[in-house]
């Protein structure tokens, strides 16, 4: 099992989408929401994803194929 820490950078026009929702149901990973700031014209999000590396690689891929600015994030995003 891999763990790797991302922030999503969500456009406008997919805040409303599920994509975090549909990340744990398409691939065998599980998220955990580290840190988020939506509002309605923007929004980003940090997570920590836990399973295989070849499945979070495959997800990351499937979350930038739908327009998501995907960038890694170091370290442990709450405890400093």
């Amino acid at each position: 099992m891999a763990k790797q820490r991302v922030k999503f950078t969500f456009p406008q026009e997919l805040i409303t989408l599920p994509i975090i929702y549909e990340l744990g149901k398409q691939f065998s990973i599980v998220t955990n929401v580290r840190r988020a700031d939506v509002t309605e014209d923007r929004g980003w999000v940090v997570l920590e994803m836990d399973g295989p590396m070849e499945e979070i690689e495959r997800s990351l891929e499937w979350v930038a194929a739908k327009g998501v600015r995907v960038d890694p994030v170091p370290g442990d995003i709450v405890e400093g």
